[in-house]
């Protein structure tokens, strides 16, 4: 039994309406009811003062386990459905033909593919959820450009799916910008050298900086399901050093996009920050 319906249950126990309970936690009854009705959980720092009004221990009212207390852990926030189905209806009414197509070609190559599972499901994400979530997020923001939402959905095609850009069958702009955002790391040099080319070749091009930065604000607010501790701050310390200044790059050179790189950076530093907050307590 969630709280909600253990504080209903005991208040009708105990003979009492909800603005009776209300009056006593100098609450509205309206806040009572929303506990009652699910609509929302009491706060943590209330709960003795709830119990002590309804003349039950806290440990009875949450109960031991603390079950009520746990939520949803959601494993995809978007359905793919929706979203291919709301990108497709924006490439045809804006004749975004390398959108469209894009997102066929997508939906051919990642199938059978999977997101990483969270560590608290086994529920398998398709993978094409990932650069859907991306374009969507980018027509959010206003950036309606064909060959940038096809890039963003096109970006991990040829990593994961063992397609060369060259063989895209994508307009030179779409397959070059592509081609920068595929990792084909020189083993001979070290890894923060090949993170430095990588990030600088980015800088040049302005739909593959665009795809990076909005591919990261995605992995960035999602990472916490899927990555471990040390793997979160990695990711943290990564993005700081490479990403956010190709955030800047752009902001510089291409100022059409201010209001994204406004919108992007405000996201990823929000979750950062917060994470950097759990990963210090812990």
């Amino acid at each position: 039994m969630n709280i909600g319906k253990k504080i209903a249950e005991r208040r009708k126990e105990l003979g009492m309406t909800q603005e009776a309970l209300a009056e006593k936690l100098s609450l509205s009854a309206q806040a009572v009811s929303k506990w009652e009705n699910g609509w929302n959980l009491p706060d943590i720092e209330n709960i003795r003062f709830i119990a002590e009004a309804l003349k039950i221990s806290p440990s009875a009212l949450i109960g031991e386990d603390r079950q009520s207390y746990e939520w949803e852990l959601r494993d995809q926030l978007y359905s793919e459905e929706h979203m291919f189905t709301r990108l497709k209806t924006i490439a045809e009414i804006y004749e975004l033909n390398e959108t469209y197509k894009a997102l066929y070609f997508i939906r051919k190559q990642h199938s059978g593919q999977y997101r990483k599972k969270l560590k608290y499901s086994d529920a398998e994400i398709p993978y094409i959820v990932h650069p859907l979530m991306m374009a969507c997020h980018a027509h959010s923001m206003g950036l309606n450009d064909d060959k940038l939402l096809a890039v963003i959905l096109l970006h991990d095609v040829c990593e994961d799916c063992g397609i060369q850009p060259e063989d895209l069958p994508f307009s030179p702009e779409v397959q070059d910008a592509v081609s920068l955002l595929t990792k084909r790391f020189d083993k001979s040099i070290s890894g923060k050298e090949n993170e430095t080319q990588y990030y600088d070749a980015l800088k040049m091009n302005r739909l593959a900086a665009m795809a990076k930065v909005i591919d990261r604000c995605n992995n960035v607010s999602t990472m916490a399901g899927s990555f471990n501790d040390k793997k979160i701050a990695d990711y943290i310390d990564e993005t700081e050093t490479y990403v956010f200044p190709v955030l800047s790059v752009i902001k510089q050179t291409w100022p059409e996009y201010n209001n994204a790189v406004f919108l992007i950076k405000y996201q990823m530093l929000s979750v950062l920050e917060s994470l950097k907050i759990m990963l210090s307590e812990k």
